[in-house]
C-alpha cells in the first residue's frame, strides 16, 4: 500500500468532502487603467503582467512584453502578486487562453492586468500548490465548458457566477501534500529537461550566429563554407538592403466590433502568443478571421513577419496567406530576387535583424523600430548553393532543439502528458477514493528522478 492510499484510508474513510470555491479561496481580479497611463520607455511605475505573458503550454510565466503602467494608477496591495499566488487569464477573445493559469513561486514587484485575475487559497484549509493542479487538470476544464454554454463557441469572462458555481474536491492537508509532492516529481524533472534544452538552444544560437556571419567579422574560419564563399565569390560578398530585397506592409488588427471579421475565419491571423506556442515558422494559427476581415488580399505565402513595435525583433517564417497584427511588419521577397535567395536562408539571417532592430529604437513613450534605419539592414547576397547547405545545417540544428519528436523536445512533451495523466488521475483519487494507481505507479516517477539525477553527477 502507498503512503497515499494509508492517507487516504486513515483520513478519508467515508470519502472526501466537496467544497465551494469561495469557502477555499478568494479570487481578485486585476487593474484596469487606460492607454494613456502605460510607460513604454522603462520609466518609473507598476510592472504588469497580462494574459500574453502566461505560456499555455507549460502554465509557466514569461516576462516577455511585460507593460508597465503609470504610479498615478490605484494598485491596491491585493492586486500585487505574491508567494503562492495563482495568475489566471479570465477574459480573452480565444477561448483556448481563458483558465490558463502560471503559479507564483516567490514574491514580486509585479501586478497584473484587469483581464487576469489572482486565487489565493485559505492555507488552512487547502494548499495554494494543489489547487494550482486542479485548476491545470480536467476538473476545471469541464466546468469552463459547462458554464460557457453548449452554444457558445468562446468563454469571453470567468466571473464570480463562475467560481460560485464551482465545486471542488477538499481533501485533508496530509493528503494534499502527498499529492503535490507526486505531482512535483513530475514537474522537477520536466523543468530539469527544459533547463538542459535551453543550455543547447543558447550553443546552437551561437553558432548559428558564426555560420551567419562573412568576411572579417567572423573572426576566424569556420571550415568549408568559408572556403565555398571563398571560392565562389572572390570579390567578396555582396550586401542587399531590406528595402531592395523586400516588399514591406504592416499588419493589423480586424475591427473586434464587427463579429463578421470573426466568425467561421479561414485566413490566419498571427501575434506574438503563435510564436511562443508554436515556434518560428507556423502554416497555422491560434485565430481566424474570415475573407470580409482582410483589406485587399492577404499577405502572400513565404513571407518573413518581424516584431517592429512592443516585443522588438520576433520573427517568423510564414508558409501560407496570412494576416498578423500590427505589431509585426511583413516582408515580401521581390520577385526579382526569388531565384536568388533561399526564403529559409533570409529567415535565419533575421535573427541578426532582430539584434539590429533592438539597436534602432525612435525615442518615445511607444517602444518602436526607427523603419528609416530598419530598411538599411543588409542581407548577403552569397551564392543559392551555399545558402541551401547553410539552410541544411541550420535546419538539422533546430529539429535537434525543437522537433517533438526529437531527443530533448520528444522527452519533455512525453513527461508533460505524463504528468497530466497521474495528475486527473491522483486527483480523481482523491476526490472518489477509488484506487486508481498502483503503488508502483506512484514510486516509478520517484525512481526516475532518482536515476536521472545519478547519472547526471556520474557525468559531472
Amino acid at each position: 500500500m502507498s503512503r497515499l492510499d494509508e492517507l487516504i484510508k486513515e483520513l478519508c474513510p467515508n470519502g472526501v468532502e466537496y467544497k465551494r470555491f469561495y469557502e477555499v479561496a478568494q479570487y481578485v481580479r486585476g487593474v484596469t487603467y487606460g492607454k494613456g497611463q502605460e510607460i513604454n520607455n522603462g520609466g518609473d511605475g507598476y510592472k504588469l503582467l497580462r494574459a500574453n505573458n502566461i505560456t499555455l503550454s507549460s502554465n509557466t510565466l514569461n516576462f516577455d512584453d511585460v507593460k508597465v503602467i503609470s504610479r498615478q494608477v490605484h494598485v491596491k496591495d491585493s492586486q500585487m502578486l505574491k508567494k503562492g499566488d495563482i495568475l489566471i487569464c479570465a477574459g480573452s477573445g480565444s477561448k483556448e487562453h481563458i483558465g490558463k493559469v502560471a503559479y507564483i513561486s516567490k514574491n514580486m514587484n509585479y501586478t497584473y492586468g484587469g483581464f487576469m485575475g489572482v486565487i489565493r487559497t485559505k492555507q488552512d484549509i487547502m494548499q495554494s500548490s494543489f489547487m494550482f493542479h486542479i485548476l491545470t487538470g480536467s476538473m476545471f476544464k469541464r466546468h469552463l465548458k459547462k458554464v460557457s454554454g453548449a452554444s457558445s463557441s468562446t468563454i469571453n469572462n470567468i466571473n464570480n457566477d463562475t467560481w460560485r458555481n464551482f465545486k471542488l474536491p477538499v481533501p485533508p492537508l496530509e493528503v494534499q501534500r502527498e499529492i503535490v509532492r507526486i505531482l512535483d516529481n513530475f514537474t522537477l524533472l520536466t523543468a530539469e529537461l527544459t533547463a538542459e534544452l535551453t543550455a543547447r538552444r543558447k550553443q546552437y544560437e551561437f553558432y548559428r550566429d558564426k555560420l551567419l556571419t562573412y568576411g572579417n567579422d567572423r573572426g576566424g574560419n569556420m571550415g568549408k563554407f568559408d572556403e565555398l564563399i571563398e571560392k565562389m565569390c572572390p570579390n567578396g560578398v555582396e550586401y542587399k538592403t531590406l528595402s531592395e530585397l523586400f516588399n514591406t506592409r504592416n499588419g493589423y488588427t480586424p475591427s473586434k466590433s464587427n463579429p463578421k471579421f470573426w466568425e467561421k475565419g479561414t485566413i490566419p491571423w498571427f501575434r506574438m502568443e503563435d510564436i511562443r506556442e508554436n515556434g518560428r515558422i507556423l502554416s497555422s494559427a491560434l485565430q481566424y478571421v474570415s475573407e470580409s476581415a482582410v483589406k485587399g488580399s492577404p499577405f502572400p505565402a513565404n513571407s518573413i513577419i518581424v516584431a517592429t513595435s512592443a516585443t522588438i525583433g520576433e520573427h517568423a517564417l510564414i508558409t501560407v496567406p496570412s494576416l498578423a497584427n500590427q505589431r509585426f511588419t511583413y516582408l515580401m521577397l521581390k520577385e526579382q530576387y526569388k531565384d536568388v535567395f533561399d526564403i529559409k536562408f533570409l529567415y535565419y539571417y533575421c535573427f541578426k535583424l532582430d539584434d539590429y532592430c533592438k539597436k534602432c529604437l525612435n525615442q518615445g513613450n511607444f517602444a518602436s523600430v526607427d523603419m528609416k534605419k530598419f530598411i538599411k539592414f543588409a542581407f548577403p547576397l552569397i551564392p543559392l548553393e551555399v545558402q541551401q547547405r547553410l539552410v541544411n545545417v541550420l535546419d538539422n540544428f533546430e529539429s535537434f532543439c525543437s522537433d517533438l519528436n526529437i531527443g530533448l523536445p520528444a522527452e519533455i512533451e512525453a513527461r508533460q502528458k505524463q504528468y497530466e495523466y497521474y495528475r486527473d488521475a491522483l486527483l480523481t483519487y482523491a476526490a472518489t477514493g477509488k484506487t486508481i494507481l498502483t503503488d508502483r505507479q506512484t514510486d516509478r516517477q520517484t525512481d526516475r528522478q532518482t536515476d536521472r539525477q545519478t547519472d547526471r553527477a556520474e557525468c559531472n
